[in-house]
């Protein structure tokens, strides 16, 4: 409907959806105060429900909108409600990610039309809905290929995920004796939608996958994402792209040897916080790895069940912990950024004020958030103590001293901060929360120790 037809903002790493909606706000004030024409919003930016959906605000597209904009009801979110020729009108709003996904079949296009009206959700219209919700579909036959499609976006893969449309083409597929050959992936698609999947696979067949690389592999497999051409995890996932044009990966992908340097380095950040969420996370990895040395051996086979249910917790914290070593510096960045704010007027210090306290709360969340997580592995491990393959002892050990040290730092670190925030009922509650974990971790770490050296005797 415009020379720009629809802007959409939608979140992929490190920002939420009401950034976006911020984001498209912006966006589309400056868009129509600048160059003067009309801008509609759509999706969560949507002011009125009426205008959630794209495609009722682009009915009748660029050659309708000299009447629609006449209409009071039509009048744009932002800019004049005029028709202007050599541009018409813009969309912009914030969305979840757009995933366009096919299902390959050895039919006619009618056929797999067919199904498509089954499960999208307009279905065949008002009286016969489709059975799954937030989703597109279209059959069409792809003649390069010499197979037909069942192809969908979907709207919102959280509602219906990718494994549903596939098990759901596939049921359909079955009733009507027509085979399944794979499916494909058009475009990029966010990591997330490929580890639901995973889990949902997992679950099903009771298989044992920790590996995020290994999980993506099973989805590819499953869901036949390689039938028509070669699928590159690196080439097709949003969030590896992004890492891999980041110039700047943080401190978590220093070697070794370079992030004790930047710690010891003549600066604030980073400091104890990070090496407290550095040594939470190496203390669930030493978690991780006496859980798999005490599985898969025929000499503690009759532990295999045990360790499936002990291990994922301490590799899914391990993964956790590790980002906190960045978050923890980004958290104090933020507060050293607000103070470098301007202090000149009543209303500048205001804001610098304000900026400031915000940035201290942030610096308390981050540690006791890490102290939390260290929180549920505590009967993890103090069970894996008890079965664990007693050849690592002293792994455990060192991890259970590793997890208690890490909340001993972060303890220090909410404490030295909330000193400083003139909220006293969040002091107070952060305060105890904190205490109560430390004492905790102190406990579940001499319990630990005890046990070791009880059965060891």
């Amino acid at each position: 409907m415009g020379a720009l037809d629809v802007c959409p903002f939608v979140p992929v790493m490190n920002i939420s959806m009401e950034e976006c909606v911020t984001c498209a706000h912006v966006f589309g004030q400056r868009l129509a105060a600048e160059l003067g024409v009309p801008v509609y919003l759509y999706g969560e930016a949507a002011r009125e429900e009426s205008r959630k959906a794209l495609p009722t605000i682009r009915a009748g597209e660029y050659e309708a909108l000299p009447e629609k904009l006449a209409k009071p009801e039509w009048a744009p979110d932002f800019g004049p409600p005029t028709f202007v020729p050599r541009w018409g009108a813009t969309v912009t709003g914030a969305r979840t990610f757009l995933i366009a996904y096919n299902i390959n079949l050895l039919c006619t296009k009618e056929l797999a039309h067919r199904i498509a009206l089954n499960l999208r959700e307009q279905g065949r219209g008002i009286d016969q809905p489709g059975r799954l919700k937030r989703v597109q579909g279209i059959g069409w036959y792809l003649e390069e290929e010499n197979i037909a499609q069942v192809s969908t976006n979907l709207l919102d893969f959280e509602t219906t995920p990718l494994h549903a449309i596939y098990e759901e083409v596939c049921r359909d597929a079955e009733a009507l004796n027509l085979p399944v050959v794979g499916s494909q992936l058009v475009g990029l698609v966010p990591k997330k939608a490929m580890l639901d999947t995973a889990e949902f696979y997992i679950k099903k067949e009771k298989l044992f996958i920790l590996e995020e690389e290994q999980k993506i592999r099973l989805v590819v497999s499953r869901l036949g994402l390689d039938s028509l051409s070669p699928f590159h995890p690196r080439e097709r996932i949003i969030e590896y792209l992004v890492q891999a044009g980041e110039v700047d990966r943080g401190l978590v992908a220093k070697p070794l040897g370079a992030f004790v340097r930047a710690v010891g380095g003549r600066s604030a950040a980073p400091g104890g916080g990070s090496v407290s969420a550095a040594a939470a996370a190496l203390g669930a990895a030493l978690g991780c790895m006496v859980g798999l040395m005490s599985y898969g051996k025929r000499q503690f086979e009759e532990l295999d069940p045990i360790m499936r249910k002990l291990i994922p917790p301490f590799h899914q914290a391990m993964d956790e912990l590790v980002a906190m070593v960045d978050a923890d510096s980004r958290a104090f960045s933020s507060y050293m950024e607000a103070m470098k704010l301007p202090k000149s007027t009543p209303d500048e210090q205001e804001r610098r004020m304000a900026a400031m306290q915000q940035g201290l709360k942030t610096a308390v969340r981050v540690p006791c958030a890490l102290a939390e997580k260290v929180s549920g592995l505590w009967p993890a491990l103090k069970e894996l103590a008890c079965h664990c393959n007693l050849a690592c002892k002293s792994d455990i050990q060192v991890g259970a001293k590793m997890l208690e040290a890490a909340v001993f730092g972060a303890y220090f670190n909410v404490m030295i901060n909330l000193k400083d925030i003139t909220d006293e009922k969040f002091k107070l509650v952060m305060s105890q929360k904190v205490s109560g974990l430390l004492e905790e971790a102190n406990q579940g770490s001499s319990f630990v120790l005890a046990l070791l050296e009880k059965r060891a005797a």
